[in-house]
């Protein structure tokens, strides 16, 4: 409040010319490549290895019988290097062609009946006992439901829609049987099944004979209709219909896509007695899918007079002797109105790649309640609205066979979509790597593409460094054009790429240097070798792998605009050797052709050698350290002001970016990145035609600090008697 002057006297005011925003966002590297588990396409944020384990997994088996060995993928050990540095990591994973996630249907309690596998060429008839105060649902092969919901009052013929309801709990459920027909008391109503419901709740219209609904008959006349199970679930009640599968209270779909999470079996006892194939002693699962990246459910204490049930989640190679719980969740309901009701509490939400294969695919986000289990989400099937009255007892006694059995299951139906078997890895890789193949669309090329697409949105993805570990410019060209591109558009990210394949010669790694001019890519030979102690092995990996983990610590410990190479910040821990310990001539060769030396030298290890980006013009940019620090200046700059966007073009508004950006390149300076800079915002560039055009024009002049490369020292000898010159 301003202080009102009338009298003579001192008046003292503050101007706060301070202002900061507030701190941006920790920036980090995005690795893109398969792993063993979680969402394929989506990027994912994990601020440490045992994080990055827990979603994506590490040490798998491939191959069958005697031919079985344990492999990680590169994308691991490459999270692992940056992640013992840096803080923050972007994982994309890539499956390819038509991959889907593992699902398990949680059986209800209510008695259930159904056709069997299939319902094509037959019909099925649900009597009165089942229409009258029932609910009966219709599974079909798209894993929707279909929904016929009655009350228990006899519903007149003069208004069949008011009392019989069509509901589909799918987005959008196409109708496969489209020859389906409805029956009641032997009359097909008059409304025909359209080839596509929405998702929402219909009123099925049409006349029916009598006064009553005494039955329902479904139909259909073709064999290619495609319905599935047909289930009536009901708390009481018998029917005509026989059969064995029971309907779904809830469905769980795994958060990780690929078939890993399929164990072979939707639902099993918990008594120990190993009720299907894959079980064994104390309900072990078999090999593989009874491993620890498996999962398994189980559903205890069940209340049906609260209308409460427990959920768990198991690892998959525990036994019912020693479970192991991943997540529980106690006293869950299936009432939208409680806040226990499952879907708020576990989530429901999936993130799912849309327009893939094109220039411009997105994320687009599904459901109601934010996930908040790490391993699953729900897709409630029975909700119970109200299960208790106002005295606290269940509403109607049909509610109670909603609720899921005391039962215990695991996940099915997930798939890897296209992999190529046998899968080469390691110093085998080729045009085919890790089982994708990157040039070949469908096999790997669309689904890298997708990924370098997604990630170029900058205003959605905050990463300064691309690694992607098994794509080889000399057999993967056309992905690593795209990354240098991607990295080109956006300006703020470098991509560290791998030039030749394992075995290759000093003349084929230059070319592919060559066939580049960017400041904002880099490259490294030769590959080296690192010991898995978790396959108990050591295998050969390629530079990228490891030099992550050389940017990462040159950060934490120095500055972006220092060199990530030399005896001080250059070391790589990870690597038991390089593939060939380069001379001082065969490094010249290499930084002659753009290529960064590992070099390998006595007591100290092998280290990275080398700084030159692919530019081909001698300048400032053409070492990593200079274009960094311009990615570290142009993200803190582009992300402090973005809260002068919509601001008044005043003196007082570009003081204000005045005062945010000269402080940090003060502190840049002082921290050996420059060596002097200059900002210029105000009347001079700021004219008002400039204003006019609602726009606000600030230069920034900076003289960036070179590295000593070649230590060039002169031992000058002089005769003795000779002055020493000052």
């Amino acid at each position: 409040m301003a202080e009102k002057i009338v009298s003579p006297g001192v008046f003292t005011r503050e101007v706060d010319q301070s202002f900061l925003p507030a701190g941006i966002a920790a920036i980090g590297a995005a690795v893109v490549g398969p792993t063993v588990k979680g969402p394929a396409g989506v990027p994912k944020i994990v601020s440490s290895y045992s994080e990055y384990q827990q979603m994506f997994g590490d040490k798998f088996i491939s191959g069958s019988g005697a031919s079985e060995k344990s492999y990680q993928y590169l994308t691991s050990y490459t999270a692992k290097s940056y992640l013992n540095a840096g803080n923050t990591l972007t994982v994309v994973r890539i499956l390819a062609g038509s991959y889907s996630g593992a699902q398990s249907n949680v059986a209800s309690s209510g008695t259930t009946t159904t056709t069997g596998d299939t319902f094509a060429s037959a019909s099925v008839t649900f009597d009165a006992a089942w229409v009258d105060n029932q609910e009966m649902r219709i599974v079909d092969e798209n894993s929707a439901t279909w929904r016929f919901i009655a009350s228990g009052d006899p519903i007149p013929a003069d208004d069949p829609d008011g009392k019989l309801y069509f509901f589909s709990t799918g987005s959008s459920v196409t109708a496969t049987a489209t020859n389906l027909t409805i029956e009641v008391n032997n009359s097909a109503l008059s409304g025909s099944v359209s080839a596509s419901f929405i998702a929402g709740l219909f009123g099925i219209s049409g006349s029916a004979a009598g006064a009553t609904y005494n039955g329902i008959t479904m139909a259909t006349s073709s064999a290619t209709a495609g319905v599935g199970n047909v289930v009536a679930t009901t708390a009481g009640g018998t029917s005509t219909t026989t059969g064995t599968n029971a309907g779904p209270s809830f469905v769980l779909h795994t958060l990780a896509d690929g078939k890993l999470m399929n164990s072979g079996r939707t639902q099993a006892s918990t008594d120990g007695s190993g009720s299907t194939s894959d079980e064994t002693t104390n309900n072990a699962l078999v090999q593989q899918s009874g491993s620890v990246d498996n999962m398994r459910w189980e559903i205890s204490n069940v209340n049906n007079a609260k209308g409460t049930f427990n959920l768990g989640i198991r690892r998959g190679d525990d036994t019912i002797k020693r479970k192991t719980y991943m997540e529980q969740y106690n006293n869950l309901t299936l009432d939208p109105n409680s806040p226990n009701y499952i879907a708020k509490v576990i989530g429901d939400q999936v993130m799912t790649v849309r327009d893939g294969g094109t220039t411009s695919p997105f994320l687009q986000l599904s459901g109601s309640y934010p996930n908040k289990s790490k391993y699953v989400r729900v897709a409630p099937v029975l909700t119970t609205m109200n299960y208790l009255n106002s005295n606290g007892t269940i509403r109607t006694n049909s509610l109670s066979g909603s609720l899921p059995a005391a039962v215990s299951g695991t996940f099915s139906g997930g798939s890897d979509g296209t992999v190529q078997v046998p899968a080469n890895f390691y110093e085998n890789i080729g045009l085919q790597s890790q089982g994708l193949l990157p040039e070949t669309a469908g096999s790997g090329k669309t689904s890298y593409e997708d990924a370098i697409n997604i990630l170029s949105n900058q205003d959605e993805f905050d990463i300064n460094l691309l690694l992607m570990p098994g794509i080889v410019n000399s057999v993967h060209s056309s992905i690593v054009d795209k990354a240098v591109s991607m990295c080109e558009n956006r300006g703020d990210c470098f991509y560290i790429a791998d030039p030749t394949t394992y075995n290759s010669t000093l003349g084929t790694a230059t070319t592919q240097a060559e066939g580049y001019d960017s400041n904002y890519v880099a490259m490294y030979y030769p590959w080296m070798q690192v010991y898995d102690n978790l396959v108990g092995n050591y295998v050969w990996v390629p530079p990228s792998t490891l030099m992550g983990g050389v940017y990462a610590f040159n950060d934490s410990v120095a500055a972006e605009w220092f060199a990530p190479a030399g005896l001080n910040r250059g070391g790589i821990d990870m690597a038991v050797q390089a593939e060939r310990k380069l001379t001082h001539v065969n490094r010249d060769t290499l930084y002659e052709g753009n290529i960064n030396p590992i070099a390998t030298f006595p007591n100290a290890g092998v280290t990275a050698w080398g700084q030159k980006t692919l530019q081909k013009k001698a300048s400032a940019l053409d070492r990593v350290n200079v274009r960094r620090l311009l990615i570290a200046a142009k993200k803190f700059i582009a992300s402090a002001t973005r809260y002068l966007v919509f601001e008044n073009n005043t003196a007082a508004t570009r003081n204000r970016f005045l005062n945010i950006v000269n402080p940090y390149l003060e502190s840049v300076q002082q921290r050996q990145g420059l060596y002097a800079f200059k900002v210029v915002m105000d009347e001079s560039n700021n004219t008002p035609d400039v204003i006019d055009r609602n726009e606000m024009v600030g230069q920034i002049f900076l003289q960036p600090a070179k590295t000593a490369e070649f230590i060039i020292i002169d031992f000058n000898i002089l005769p003795t008697g000779a002055a020493f010159p000052e």
